[in-house]
């Protein structure tokens, strides 16, 4: 490690990227259950299970509702094939009530196994670290004091800017986390007005939107997978130039490649809903 003011700064901005992107790359891998030590999945569980009563009553509620609204007479409801749909709606929409927790478990598993696979086939299986080229930390320990100053502005700038986007990016695979808690403690509601007819889109519409948060896994993985091959030919220093510049240069396309993965990972919500039409 160089003893220069303004190597160790720009490292340790390239050591905070790293390893948030490493963080990145191992919360994609994990499950609910075990981020966090799997305290906030026993929290979220137990959510689960008391609201879970509140959705049983809401299915019946919803259920009768339905039978109203399709139902154009009591006869109707006499008959044997029509008492026997209305029967099997209910037996199903209860299923979904009490095993909501093991659906959404399933849809999420079925991510989890296609994320392993992208992996897998891609041959990335972790993040590539970003480091200083040799060339510009000899560069800038050969400058001297007054040649420095403009250095330090540089690396000030260059290195708040990347640790911004290093904390941008965590915060957002950390949000993904915190929707799949939200969906999965509220589950029971939704769930139940699959009771009725007139009702069950709402209930469509919520697994199709737990769906959305589990596949922005699979776009975010992409992101990462591309940043990955691109980060393997960095950018490369310009060595006809002073100091000053050659960094600028250099740290204004990494930033530049950066901020391209960051933008991908944020709209990582946006493009899985415009891919099912949300």
């Amino acid at each position: 490690m160089s003893d220069n003011w303004v190597v160790q700064n720009l490292q340790n901005a390239l050591d905070t990227w790293n390893s948030k992107m490493a963080e990145v790359w191992s919360l994609l891998t994990m499950s609910p259950q075990n981020f966090r030590g799997g305290g906030i999945w026993s929290v979220i569980v137990n959510i689960n299970g008391a609201v879970k009563g509140i959705g049983l009553a809401l299915l019946v509620l919803f259920f009768l509702m339905g039978v109203v609204k399709t139902s154009g007479s009591l006869s109707e409801v006499k008959r044997p094939e029509h008492a026997l749909k209305l029967f099997i709606r209910f037996a199903v929409a209860k299923g979904v009530v009490t095993y909501g927790l093991d659906l959404m478990l399933a849809i999420f598993n079925i991510v989890q196994g296609t994320l392993s696979t992208m992996m897998r086939a891609s041959g990335v299986g972790s993040a590539t670290k970003t480091t200083l080229p040799t060339s510009i930390v000899d560069a800038v320990e050969d400058c001297g004091f007054f040649e420095s100053i403009p250095l330090w502005a540089v690396s000030l700038i260059g290195s708040l800017f990347i640790t911004v986007l290093s904390f941008i990016i965590i915060l957002t695979v950390y949000g993904r986390f915190f929707k799949l808690y939200m969906y999965t403690a509220i589950a029971p509601l939704p769930l139940s007005t699959f009771g009725g007819s007139p009702t069950q889109s709402i209930g469509i519409s919520f697994l199709k939107g737990y769906a959305a948060v589990c596949l922005e896994g699979v776009i975010i993985l992409i992101a990462c997978i591309i940043f990955s091959k691109y980060a393997a030919s960095p950018p490369v220093a310009d060595k006809d130039v002073s100091a000053a510049v050659m960094v600028w240069k250099y740290f204004g396309e990494l930033c530049f490649n950066m901020l391209v993965l960051v933008g991908a990972v944020r709209m990582s919500d946006r493009i899985v809903r415009e891919m099912m039409s949300l």
